[in-house]
């Protein structure tokens, strides 16, 4: 599918007011997307599991304005307005305008909460703007009442890629792929789509348990790390690597594979952070207590032949993942060990969750 056919051409002029509310997850990237090229396209495809617990959920009210010269909303962000947020909504607005043109026709109202710290390493950006790119397309089915809902998903993820890269992979669940891959049929660099092969039963009901190491404002936004990979030393390495790994993915999620998946996504996760401490200027967003959480799970692993193991974002907290059958002895082990290097102790129980939500 080619952008042009996501321009939304004619529409009534019936819907003059209304509002929508959409609940949508974050995700994690097994294989992970770092660096991107024009208009939001991975440089590399990634896939993730959709969580179920960390969620954002927005309402967008709207109702028709006499003026459609320019974007005209407000941001409420957990009750409270919130126009930090206003300059990265109106890039975002200015990005798919052309795909649906009515946004200058209604005064939003953008109402919009997290289940978990904003900006502390879990994505809330993909949370975010997937929520808000249903809420548009929910203006957009009512102003076109056919549109199919396969349509309505795809188009979905393709306005959420606008806003935040990892955005289109939190419209469904609960593996999704986002970026052409030459062995996953119908895979996109425009939208994510679910994962199309066999998933052994290992990988079902996967847990997530995320350690807020630090809750703060990363140091270095996504959106510089990323762009700081067009003239990385070593860029072109790390995009035939990241196919490769996801070649050998899809034979480990069919077989059930535990120590490759372990291997494979540990690999991923460092070098992530390896490309950002090796790009110029170089950064570190891993913590201290990240290191000491990630030396506390090799050492338990090895002493219990339990499957924990970890991946990371693009920050200092630290994903615990576990399959569904060895979930007690790893919770137990998280709570007596890895709770203490958390900051104030707090962390986030998550598994695979199945997509968004209108609520």
């Amino acid at each position: 599918m080619l952008e042009e056919q996501f321009i939304l051409k004619t529409h009534s002029d019936s819907t003059e007011k209304g509002a929508f509310t959409w609940s949508s997850p974050s995700n994690i990237a097994l294989i992970k997307y770092w660096g991107k090229k024009e208009d939001q396209i991975p440089e590399n495809p990634s896939i993730s599991f959709t969580l179920d617990a960390c969620k954002t959920t927005t309402t967008l009210s709207y109702s028709k304005k006499e003026s459609s010269n320019l974007f005209s909303f407000e941001v409420i962000f957990e009750g409270k307005k919130h126009d930090d947020f206003k300059p990265k909504i109106e890039t975002f607005f200015r990005r798919i305008e052309v795909y649906v043109p009515f946004l200058k026709e209604y005064h939003f109202i953008i109402e919009t909460s997290n289940t978990f710290p904003h900006s502390s390493g879990i994505a809330s950006s993909a949370s975010g703007m997937s929520a808000l790119a249903l809420c548009i397309m929910s203006i957009e089915k009512a102003l076109n009442p056919e549109i199919t809902e396969s349509y309505f998903n795809q188009k979905a993820s393709f306005l959420a890629r606008l806003g935040s890269g990892s955005a289109c992979r939190s419209i469904e669940g609960d593996l999704i792929v986002w970026g052409n891959h030459k062995h996953i049929e119908g895979s996109s660099d425009l939208f994510g789509v679910k994962y199309p092969f066999k998933v052994h039963n290992h990988f079902k009901n996967y847990h997530d348990t995320i350690l807020l190491v630090d809750k703060g404002e990363k140091q270095v936004s996504s959106t510089v790390g990323h762009n700081l990979m067009h003239n990385h030393d070593f860029a072109q390495q790390r995009f035939i690597q990241a196919n490769k790994n996801m070649t050998t993915l899809i034979e480990v999620l069919k077989t059930g594979d535990l120590n490759t998946f372990i291997e494979l996504i540990e690999s991923e996760a460092l070098t992530l952070h390896a490309m950002m401490m090796t790009s110029r200027p170089y950064f570190i967003l891993m913590k201290p207590n990240t290191l000491k959480i990630i030396n506390a799970i090799w050492a338990f692993r090895k002493q219990s032949g339990l499957h924990i193991s970890f991946t990371l974002d693009a920050g200092a907290n630290v994903h615990v993942l576990y399959p569904e059958n060895e979930a007690e002895q790893c919770i137990e082990f998280i709570q007596n060990e890895l709770v203490a290097y958390c900051q104030n102790g707090h962390y986030i129980c998550d598994r695979i969750g199945f997509g968004a939500k209108q609520l």
